[in-house]
């Protein structure tokens, strides 16, 4: 009789897809989900972001490409990426957004157009190009990055407010159809976080949030076991709105 082998097979590693992972809070999620020995799959408009990303983390583990997803033709780029991969996602981190300040009835006339097709779409075509391959895994879980703004409205928040809470629909929508198939959908809606679409303005730091916090909390909800999931998340700054 041959001897049994004591020794573990080797772990299959994870794969966690986290657009617009080159800053703010893709990056603070890119290099928590890295700490659990995760993989990455991540996308931006720019090779310099992503080449700058890989060398500071030693390259392990992070698969990038450049892609625009506030067109069809990036969305498509980036799910076929994801795609080819020899891993289906466990997790898919709709993180990518833009905003630009301006209030519906004087901001300009494709501001609504653009911010949809960033903030909304990419999350929409991007899940229905992904989530079909995590059903049929039979597990997964979704984050949509929305924002406080997804919740209340307010001055030069204009059409971003719209599209953020077009996205909280999204989510609302794809928790119902995803319930049965064993993926879970969370929502999270930060108020300000220090990233760079701040710079420039003279706010105090400890106004803000920090973009780890943020990527603690999500790894939190996906930690919990499968048998519950964290709807919707809050968080907001200790000293309020910004």
């Amino acid at each position: 009789m041959s001897a049994q082998s004591n020794q573990k097979p080797p772990s299959v590693k994870k794969l966690a897809v986290v657009t617009g992972g080159t800053q703010g809070i893709g990056k603070a999620l890119v290099n928590r989900f890295l700490r659990e020995d995760w993989l990455i799959a991540t996308c931006a408009r720019s090779q310099i972001g992503l080449d700058q990303l890989a060398e500071e983390q030693g390259g392990a583990g992070i698969f990038s490409t450049v892609a625009d997803l506030s067109n069809r033709a990036g969305i498509s780029t980036f799910s076929s990426f994801v795609e080819s991969l020899p891993h289906v996602p466990e997790v898919l981190v709709h993180n990518t957004g833009v905003f630009l300040p301006g209030g519906i009835l004087d901001e300009p006339d494709d501001q609504l157009e653009t911010m949809m097709n960033t903030n909304l779409y990419s999350a929409y075509h991007l899940s229905r190009a992904l989530v079909p391959a995590m059903i049929a895994q039979g597990r997964g879980h979704i984050f949509n990055v929305a924002s406080i703004a997804s919740l209340v409205g307010y001055p030069s928040g204009g059409s971003y407010a719209i599209t953020k809470h077009a996205q909280l629909g999204l989510s609302r929508a794809l928790r119902e159809e995803l319930k049965p198939k064993g993926i879970r959908v969370t929502a999270v809606m930060p108020g300000a976080v220090h990233t760079r679409s701040w710079d420039g303005l003279e706010i105090a730091e400890e106004r803000f949030m920090k973009p780890e916090d943020i990527a603690e909390t999500i790894w939190s909800a996906y930690s919990l076991s499968d048998r519950t999931v964290v709807e919707e998340i809050i968080l907001r700054p200790q000293l309020g709105d910004v």
